[in-house]
């Protein structure tokens, strides 16, 4: 790599602008450090533009549609079967809500002084980097400290080129119309999450996925409440099914896959992939530094996210562990706050992990089977949402909470939520966990009635032997 300019001088900067660059670059201005992040693309990455967050909006949206037809159980009568304009839908999603976030992160970075330099970053050595602009001319910068936080993107498989409509998980939040017949290659979270909002907007929806279970992270009594769901709004769920080729005309796209090496043609209007995700760690020029590279192409890093490189740190989707953006956020903190010299450390003992599909799912911690084999002797307890008042109420009694904890001393090691609110009362459960509490600091600890929260509480006094409403 050729370096012929003038090299500007910079403090601290950060490749990438997304939950775990721009988090990083809030800190380390907060920390006293002249901050410069280079972003190629969008402000608030992936998660915010094309991913968590429009996400999400589109799963509020067919509930809110699902919601307005099944109102009729509450007794309310003369109701028009309700129309949807996916256009608005669109509209709302993306300036209502994708705009207001990443422009909300924008005057973030402005009210910290960060200074954004839009462009390819390319690193020369462990202290230089080249920005590269979209018309070929480029500036060269020489840093003190960096953090590389370049996220990941979409896995492509044989037979399945993103095109027309074969599509990626961005493809598939922006499609022009809500489809009659979607193809979701892939069951984890990505692909569960988008089936499910797609089913709930209309769509009949095929899953297929190449391993025996969807959501694999989860614990096989979670997912069951997941594909009972799935099965109501007649969604297909084909298992151990081996996506082959794809063919697509104007009005269509046709997919084969194999089960059991016998091979099914399905059409569709589209085709959406989401087997997984690749770090942005090629054509970077990491070859140019000390940084080392894992096999899967992640980077390796310490426990405060420092590189073979000692003044380059790499976070969120690019090192190991979960593809989580809130696992970004964390590490971001913990490296803007090592180069300010600070004792700080990743400690991974309770990252929560949700699943926003009907009902939701969410999880921290150890399961029960991850704990015996970690030769802790530990017991369940659980309480299901059908006892909750509030469950009932809002007529969303399906799913349950359990706690993992100690025999001997009632520790809570872990914890998981199918249901009602499951993403939002994982977080107490977070705090249980990485703050090393007993069953009894969570059962005399009051909930307030009715609300779903009490479900925490109730298993906690089942784990202490008096449970009062099971």
């Amino acid at each position: 790599m050729v370096v012929g300019d003038f090299a500007e001088e910079r403090d601290t900067m950060i490749i990438g602008a997304g939950p775990g660059g721009y988090v990083a670059a809030i800190r380390a201005a907060e920390l006293g450090q002249k901050v410069t992040v280079v972003e190629k693309e969008y402000i608030g990455g992936v998660c915010l533009n094309v991913g968590c967050i429009p996400s999400k909006a589109l799963i509020s949206a067919g509930h809110r549609l699902q919601e307005a037809k099944d109102s009729k159980i509450f007794g309310i009568k003369n109701i028009q079967d309700p129309v949807l304009d996916f256009k608005v839908t669109q509209d709302w999603k993306d300036h209502q809500v994708v705009d207001r976030l990443t422009g909300g992160v924008e005057m973030l970075l402005k009210k910290h002084k960060v200074e954004v330099v839009r462009g390819e970053a390319y690193m020369h050595d462990n202290h230089t980097l080249r920005v590269m602009n979209g018309d070929h001319t480029g500036q060269t910068y020489k840093f003190k400290h960096l953090i590389i936080a370049t996220g990941s993107r979409p896995v492509e498989i044989p037979g399945f080129k993103f095109s027309g409509r074969v599509v990626d998980s961005t493809g598939g939040l922006n499609l022009p119309e809500v489809p009659k017949e979607l193809v979701v290659i892939g069951g984890g979270y990505i692909g569960s999450e988008l089936a499910g909002a797609y089913a709930n907007l209309g769509a009949h929806v095929t899953i297929l996925e190449g391993t025996p279970q969807i959501l694999p992270n989860f614990e096989k009594d979670m997912v069951k409440l997941v594909l009972n769901s799935f099965k109501k709004k007649g969604v297909d769920v084909i298992t151990n099914a081996m996506a082959k080729n794809s063919e697509q005309d104007d009005s269509g796209v046709t997919v084969t896959y194999a089960v059991d090496g016998k091979e099914t043609e399905i059409h569709a209007d589209y085709v959406m992939v989401t087997v997984g995700r690749r770090p942005n760690t090629d054509d970077m020029g990491l070859e140019y530094t000390d940084v080392k590279l894992t096999k899967r192409g992640l980077i390796e890093v310490d426990e405060q996210g420092r590189t073979a490189a000692e003044d380059i740190f790499a976070i969120g989707d690019i090192v190991a562990g979960a593809a989580l953006a809130h696992k970004a956020f964390a590490e971001a903190k913990v490296a803007a706050g090592a180069i300010s010299g600070k004792k700080t450390a990743n400690d991974y003992v309770s990252i929560p992990a949700v699943c926003f599909t009907d009902p939701e799912l969410a999880t921290v911690g150890m399961t029960k089977a991850e704990a015996e084999e970690a030769g802790l002797q530990v017991k369940t307890s659980k309480f299901p949402f059908a006892g909750n008042g509030r469950a009932i109420s809002l007529n969303a009694m399906d799913g349950f909470f359990r706690l993992v904890s100690t025999k001997d001393e009632g520790t809570i090691v872990g914890a998981q939520i199918a249901g009602p609110g499951a993403s939002d009362l994982i977080s107490e459960l977070s705090v249980a966990v990485n703050g090393g509490m007993n069953v009894e600091d969570l059962a005399l600890t009051i909930h307030p009635h009715p609300t779903l929260g009490e479900v925490v509480q109730e298993a906690a006094d089942e784990a202490m032997g008096y449970p009062t409403h099971i």
